[in-house]
């Protein structure tokens, strides 16, 4: 892989951003609204309950599912950017390999999801008064988990809709809420039912916001889980790799990708 074409993908979005900053609200704006409606919504449970934990809970579990979600959302918007505007196959016109332009959709994801992450942090910080140094060293192993994860499902989603055309974007979008039931974001995992259960181990999310409710309650977090959380993660990243990898294939050898368009690519 060469470093210039990975930078001149993620080049292109900042172009994108420079030229119509408009673009850079949505990065802000919702995660904002998220951060200030459940802000007030667990303040307003800590003093219906007398309790203290619902602030930490219930804002954590929204800024670290929102992080992933920015994350996966910043490698398809970057995928999407070229689909809308008829650039796709132009790319692959060029040497660019496809290792090369993961990476620069991986990079760009990186940036925009920080972006939106900085965001997050200040108004919880500033607002509802979240001290997120009270997750100590798991802050980092956290967000690796979470990251890893969205990068995974990014990629996945770029696949899908290289595979089914523009149209399957509306299946793509919805990714994060249909996981969030199964990944235990706001109750323990202990209160699905066990088919659901089985489900939530196998994602990678669930064991982060397992040991932030541990944190929380003044428990120790379970490292293993942590460990595993990780390990899923990266074994998702290498199979969503692996299948983007697969379709593109397809695509170049079927002449699929020369008839790519704005309503179906089967």
């Amino acid at each position: 892989m060469r470093a210039s074409r990975i930078a001149a993908i993620v080049l292109r979005q900042v172009f994108l951003l420079r030229g119509s900053p408009v673009r850079l609200l949505p990065m802000v704006a919702w995660v904002a609204i998220d951060i200030v409606l459940w802000g007030f919504i667990s303040r307003y449970l800590d003093q219906l309950t007398g309790a203290a934990h619902f602030t930490a809970s219930l804002l954590g579990a929204v800024l670290l599912w929102d992080f992933l979600s920015r994350v996966m959302q910043g490698v398809t918007t970057a995928f999407f950017e070229d689909v809308w505007s008829r650039n796709f196959l132009n790319l692959f016109a060029t040497p660019l390999m496809i290792s090369e332009y993961l990476a620069g959709l991986v990079t760009t994801g990186v940036c925009t999801s920080l972006m939106g992450l900085l965001a997050m942090l200040a108004l919880a910080t500033g607002v509802f008064g979240l001290d997120f140094l009270a997750y100590g060293a798991a802050l980092v192993p956290f967000l690796m988990v979470l990251f890893v994860t969205g990068i995974a499902l990014g990629i996945l989603g770029t696949a899908i809709v290289l595979r089914f055309g523009p149209a399957s974007e509306w299946l793509i979008w919805p990714i994060p809420s249909l996981l969030s039931p199964f990944a235990g974001v706001f109750y323990p995992l202990a209160t699905l039912p066990a088919w659901m259960r089985w489900i939530g181990h196998a994602l990678p999310p669930s064991y982060v916001f397992e040991g932030m409710r541990s944190i929380v309650a003044g428990r120790p977090v379970a490292w293993g889980g942590l460990a595993a959380g990780l390990g899923l993660a990266g074994l998702y990243l290498l199979l969503a790799c692996l299948a983007f990898a697969g379709v593109y294939r397809r695509a170049i050898r079927t002449g699929l990708i020369a008839r790519y368009s704005a309503e179906t690519a089967s």
